[in-house]
């Protein structure tokens, strides 16, 4: 999806963020900071509702099991946020949508 503010959204924002005050020049070095933040805030398009889990499992030892299926079923790419290091170790975060979650621990672990 293609981004577009105009001059002044940006500019209302970054007062907003108290990042300049009013009247003043935005500096070239904030202005993805800001547009990012507008980004953020734009709704989601709502014609095709995105796919709902109604049930994680997640089993002592790491396996997870979304509707009794094994995962990863229902993933969605919007919903991804991937870190890398330089050497090519990283994080990714999913986001997956779910009616109930349920977690369970180990039976010899003290409650």
């Amino acid at each position: 999806m293609p981004l577009s503010f105009t001059d002044e959204q940006i500019t209302a924002k970054a007062v907003q963020l108290g990042l300049i005050t009013d009247g003043e020049d935005l500096p070239r070095h904030l202005r993805g900071r800001v547009v990012a933040a507008l980004h953020t805030e734009r709704p989601r398009s709502t014609a095709v509702p995105p796919p709902v889990a109604e049930r994680i499992v997640i089993q002592p030892g790491g396996s997870v099991e979304v509707d009794g299926r094994p995962f990863p079923w229902l993933v969605q790419a919007d919903l991804i946020e991937v870190t890398l290091q330089p050497d090519g170790a990283g994080m990714v975060r999913l986001t997956l949508p779910a009616r109930s979650i349920q977690i369970l621990k180990p039976a010899d672990e003290s409650e």
